[in-house]
């Protein structure tokens, strides 16, 4: 069986596309976060925004990456927006 190192290893990922995915785990991470820090389950988010709840389970487990205005609609009953900033270089 071929581990998802392994894997991973073999594909020929370009650093831009690295990044982009990078870059998503980490805004899934942090809506995760959000839900938490609000005491809500993924069925109550999705009460509160209007989706079903296997659409925020998709999402929260990056089964498919989120479109803008899936985002969007999650995360303004949050609290929340979208914001484009200047990306710092990593070190």
């Amino acid at each position: 069986m071929t581990t998802w190192k392994e894997l991973k290893s073999n594909l020929s990922v370009n650093q831009e596309d690295q990044n982009a995915i990078s870059l998503e785990k980490d805004l899934i991470r942090t809506m995760v976060s959000i839900r938490e820090e609000k005491g809500l389950t993924q069925s109550q988010l999705a009460e509160l925004c209007n989706v079903k709840q296997p659409v925020i389970a998709r999402m929260e487990s990056s089964v498919h990456s989120p479109q803008i205005d899936s985002l969007l609609k999650i995360l303004t009953p949050l609290g929340y927006t979208l914001q484009i900033v200047p990306m710092t270089k990593r070190q």
